[in-house]
């Protein structure tokens, strides 16, 4: 799985939050920074002159099948580990409309996909598994 996209270069990403009965919605996807298959929040790069709000949008229908309407934005965070460096921002979604399946990443060749599972996960759940990025473990809870 080719990761070049996403190296020596500044990566603004956008991610959306979804928690229904307590869980909140991961998807599985081979991380380019961790080389390991990682849970983490829906979301990815922002489109040159696209808001925060609306990649989160798109990326929730690429990825989940998902429709959601964006709320308010609770975290932002900087990654920096050579080659990536990114700065996310993580907003909490509802969902309007849809049934959940896996999506796939256009930003990445159909034969090299980098997601394979999609789930709502409790908090104890999250906590046993690979997951990114730290707040969603704990801080996340407290809102």
């Amino acid at each position: 799985m080719s990761n070049a996209a996403y190296r020596n270069k500044l990566r603004v990403r956008s991610c959306g939050l979804l928690i229904e009965d307590e869980k909140l919605l991961l998807v599985e996807l081979y991380s380019p920074i961790t080389e390991k298959w990682t849970w983490l929040p829906p979301g990815g790069g922002v489109k040159f002159g696209e808001t925060t709000k609306e990649a989160v949008i798109r990326e929730f229908r690429e990825e989940t099948g998902l429709t959601v309407t964006v709320g308010a934005r609770i975290h932002i965070q900087e990654m920096v580990k050579p080659p990536y460096h990114a700065i996310e921002f993580y907003y909490l979604v509802n969902r309007i409309s849809g049934e959940i399946a896996i999506g796939s990443d256009p930003e990445v060749k159909p034969e090299d996909q980098i997601l394979r599972n999609l789930a709502f996960l409790s908090q104890d759940e999250i906590n046993q598994k690979e997951t990114m990025p730290d707040f969603i473990q704990e801080k996340l809870w407290i809102l």
